[in-house]
């Protein structure tokens, strides 16, 4: 078949594309595994109470009916502060049999006694757990789950970015394959050929490297699986026991390697992938199939070196209608909903979307940026024309390198930027000179701290409330015990009310609540699950997001609810037993000794006494190492398909560059002025694409700013320009390194 002879004769131009391919599959690959083995991760033995047949457990959950439709279901949130196993239970539990405790914890117990008996004695006080269900009582338990979670998450956005950048990269390399070749196309239309049979050459093509590229890939990912599960690990992201199956490479070629190969080809991991990896490449050779099949039979007698017409009007109205969406989108929701801004799931899925229509419009957009340059001398004005000349190969060049300098900036930028607004907010909301931190805490009273203005203690406690009648919210919240001292220490965003107004039957709320009217009453559950009607003393901005509620300390107990169940009453006559004290603000008179006062609260309260910047300092809101770690990771797999990308597309427009190069030699140019020039080609494209991807990382960051100035929250845009720098070298590097390599190779070859 011709195409067949095609790929042999032309398997150079089209090794980008395969490499491109076989990553993405094998990327694919080894994060389905992650999927699947975080879907089906072991569950861990019990820990705490193994050597008990069963556990009982005080209740930890709240579970509240709510409306679906037409009908209703419950739904649980864990509670704040779980319910100890109270001492009658214990007593009783005691006649069934040997209890044992876990040090002075009582939220769970082990007793060796028949499982039936013991429900039977525990009602609906508490829960009972029998078997593998013993691990619920284990922390570990919860934190392996949560961890999970953040697996599947990180997974699922660098799946969907590798796919993005994998397509991008496809297309742009059939796009460039059919510049290249139009004079090719030309004679073939010369000698007969329809315009369907060269789109199916250049489809059949794309079959061809699809399927063997997606084997290979598959292969990678058999490879790579248990390896990014490492990975995971040892980066924190994921639990200790989280593995990724996989075949190692040293059974590949043993018969029960093969049996297994063929075992995990089944598997949905590698059907995804393969067939993903196949659709891949289909696609990105669908658009340059079609305009293959609009080369006419005159263009076989051209011989043009400047390129006329570098876009189709299809290209145009898509990458026109995607800025227009992507723009549209900013606005919308810079206008309804400024604080989905600050989600990751936004601000690392939208830019996306203006990355690919800045990638779309590239042709249009290169050649006014390259002819901005002003560059010294001869040389310098080749290099310009050149670039502005054949706007295929440099638009070819500047998309990539325009598509992962975008998301590094955006990605990165919009994170730090985020974690940078959160951090100023609560410095803006400490008027304490010294926060004393530690696990219940004694609380010292004013007199007691030289120079003190106000001291005023509060825990970590949560609150829960019903909107809309079918969702359960969970808001954190601090239980305080002097709304004044609160007032005087923390300068809180307030919009309406007072906090000093806050008492044992009020509460205050933020923006975020569906009820917000300042003496408006409303119905919610306490941390350790009592319901309760609480009137609105005062509202808080939305803020960045940690503007929590308040409510005081007699709102902030455990043992002192009945069960958080449904219909359980509002109280079952167990003493209430006040949240410890977790945090101490203290404010100083102009003047006061810090140093002193700070003994005395060590002395009097048994925490750790800090000043309010090396508190803030401590556990004001960054970016955390894992987010980072998986931020870079995605940013590497773009920075490795952008090396793919300029690789292959610079050593198919050196392949065919020969007579202009050797027109450069007889008009006077030395070898060294020739390489200067491709060399510098290459790097104004980088450059070119390096501009329009800041272009479009100042949008994104841009329309963040405008959410967070919306918020009232302190506005400081932070750019990554380290990370940026990094690509941005790698991308020069690449691109001139393989420049001036396919230049020389190409003289070589001529002799």
């Amino acid at each position: 078949m011709i195409f067949l002879a095609s790929l042999r004769a032309r398997w150079s131009s089209l090794l980008g594309a395969f490499v491109a391919v076989a990553l993405g599959v094998g990327l694919t690959a080894a994060m389905g595994l992650g999927l699947d083995a975080s879907l089906s991760a072991p569950e861990r033995p019990p820990v705490r109470f193994a050597g008990s047949p069963v556990v009982v457990l005080g209740q930890d959950r709240l579970t509240v009916p709510v409306e679906r439709g037409p009908d209703t279901t419950y739904v649980s949130k864990p509670l704040a502060h779980p319910h100890p196993v109270d001492t009658e239970l214990l007593r009783e539990l005691r006649r069934l049999g040997p209890v044992r405790l876990d040090s002075r914890k009582r939220n769970a117990v082990g007793v060796d006694a028949p499982a039936r008996d013991v429900r039977d004695v525990v009602g609906g006080r508490a829960r009972v757990l029998t078997g593998d269900d013993r691990r619920r009582a284990d922390p570990g338990t919860a934190r392996d789950a949560e961890a999970l979670v953040a697996v599947n998450s990180f997974l699922g956005t660098a799946g969907g970015v590798a796919a993005f950048v994998s397509v991008f990269v496809t297309a742009s390399t059939f796009a460039f394959v059919v510049a290249l070749r139009r004079r090719e196309f030309g004679l073939l239309r010369m000698a007969g050929a329809t315009p369907a049979q060269v789109r199916g050459q250049l489809l059949g093509e794309a079959l061809a490297v699809g399927i063997a590229a997606s084997a290979v890939g598959c292969v990678l990912g058999a490879w790579g699986g248990p390896l990014l599960g490492e990975v995971l690990v040892e980066a924190g992201v994921a639990p200790r026991r989280f593995v990724v199956d996989g075949v190692p490479a040293a059974r590949w070629f043993s018969a029960d390697g093969v049996s297994a190969a063929l075992g995990a080809w089944l598997s949905w991991p590698f059907q995804l992938a393969f067939w993903t990896g196949l659709f891949v490449a289909l696609a990105g050779a669908w658009t340059a199939s079609r305009r293959a099949g609009r080369v006419t039979p005159a263009e076989a007698l051209r011989d043009a070196s400047v390129d006329g017409d570098v876009m189709p009007w299809s290209r145009r109205i898509t990458g026109g209608a995607l800025l227009a969406c992507g723009l549209g989108l900013l606005v919308w929701t810079l206008a309804t909903d400024p604080s989905s801004l600050m989600k990751r799931k936004t601000y690392t899925v939208q830019p996306m979307i203006l990355i690919t229509a800045a990638a779309a419009l590239a042709p249009l957009l290169v050649r006014p940026v390259v002819r901005a340059f002003r560059l010294p001398g001869a040389v310098g004005l080749l290099v310009r024309e050149n670039a502005t000349a054949s706007v295929r190969r440099t638009a070819a060049v500047a998309a990539p390198v325009l598509v992962t300098v975008a998301l590094a900036g955006s990605l990165m930028g919009a994170t730090q930027t985020v974690s940078g607004a959160k951090a100023a907010e609560a410095r803006e909301r400490t008027l304490s000179q010294l926060v004393v931190t530690g696990a219940g805490l004694k609380p010292p009273p004013r007199r007691a701290v030289p120079g003190a203005v106000a001291v005023s203690a509060s825990a970590s406690t949560a609150v829960f409330v019903r909107e809309g009648g079918s969702a359960l919210v969970r808001s954190e919240a601090r239980a305080v015990r002097d709304p004044a001292a609160l007032a005087a220490t923390s300068r809180l965003p307030v919009v309406a009310g007072d906090v000093r107004d806050l008492d044992d039957r009020s509460i205050v709320v933020n923006e975020e609540w569906e009820r917000r009217r300042v003496g408006e009453r409303v119905d919610v559950w306490l941390g350790d699950g009592r319901r309760a009607r609480l009137r609105i003393a005062a509202v808080l901005a939305r803020g960045s997001g940690d503007n929590g509620a308040y409510v005081t300390s007699a709102n902030a107990s455990v043992g002192g609810g009945g069960p958080a169940t449904p219909g359980a009453g509002a109280d079952s006559g167990r003493a209430a037993v006040p949240v410890p004290v977790d945090r101490v603000d203290v404010r100083l008179k102009a003047g006061a000794d810090p140093g002193r006062a700070a003994a005395a609260l060590a002395a009097v309260s048994g925490g750790e006494v800090r000043s309010a910047e090396e508190w803030l300092a401590a556990t004001h809101p960054r970016t955390k190492e894992q987010t980072r770690l998986g931020l870079l990771m995605l940013l590497g797999i773009s920075l490795v398909y952008t090396g793919i990308s300029l690789a292959s597309t610079l050593l198919m427009a050196t392949s065919v560059r020969g007579a202009e190069l050797r027109s450069l030699r007889m008009a006077g140019a030395t070898r060294s002025q020739v390489r200067v020039v491709v060399a510098g080609e290459a790097l104004a494209a980088v450059v070119a694409g390096t501009l329009l991807g800041l272009a479009v990382t100042a949008v994104n960051l841009g329309a963040l700013c405008a959410g967070l100035a919306r918020l009232s929250v302190p506005v400081g845009v932070v750019v990554p320009w380290d990370v940026v720098g990094v690509a941005v070298g790698v991308c020069g590097t690449v691109g001139v390194g393989v420049a001036v390599a396919g230049a020389g190779a190409g003289r070589r070859g001529r002799g």
